[in-house]
């Protein structure tokens, strides 16, 4: 059971670092073109690849999980074996739990796309930026605003 558990946490770890946003979408970065107007239809048409195919995944995620843990629901009569299955379930359902909200991130920013308000900073109206974005598809503040967001919170919490 213990070395099921690695298996699959070596699986999950050499899969978020083999693949990136850009590779689950089959784009590679954005190339700006010189005097290209920011955010324009070509811009757009990319980020809705990468966020289209980046939920594709995540839905893609769920329901193989649903179907894994209908599969490997077994009642052990071992306390300890029993245990750490459902340890192992709990850390999947934490994680499926992470996804959701970022589905629902996703779902968001398509609606910044069609009010047109995506790739602008939410809190200063600035361009948020192509490489940032790519990086983080559902980012809704500029590198300034969010390093400002990530100090005030950090000192509400210290």
């Amino acid at each position: 059971m213990l070395s099921r558990r690695k298996n699959m946490q070596k699986e999950q770890n050499r899969k978020l670092s083999s693949l990136s946003i850009l590779t689950i979408a089959g784009v590679g970065p954005y190339q700006e073109k010189p005097g290209e107007k920011y955010m324009n239809k070509a811009q757009l048409l990319h980020f809705k690849l990468i966020l289209e195919a980046w939920r594709s995944q995540l839905l893609y995620e769920v329901d193989r999980t649903v179907s894994c843990i209908q599969d490997e629901a077994s009642n052990f009569p071992d306390p300890i074996d029993r245990a750490a299955q459902e340890e192992e379930f709990s850390l999947t359902l934490r994680n499926r739990d992470r996804e959701r909200r970022l589905i629902k991130k996703i779902e968001k920013t398509f609606k910044r796309m069609a009010e047109e308000d995506f790739g602008f900073c939410e809190c200063c109206g600035v361009e948020i930026g192509i490489r940032r974005l790519e990086a983080r598809p559902t980012a809704s503040l500029c590198i300034d605003c969010k390093t400002l967001a990530e100090i005030r919170e950090k000192q509400m919490a210290g």
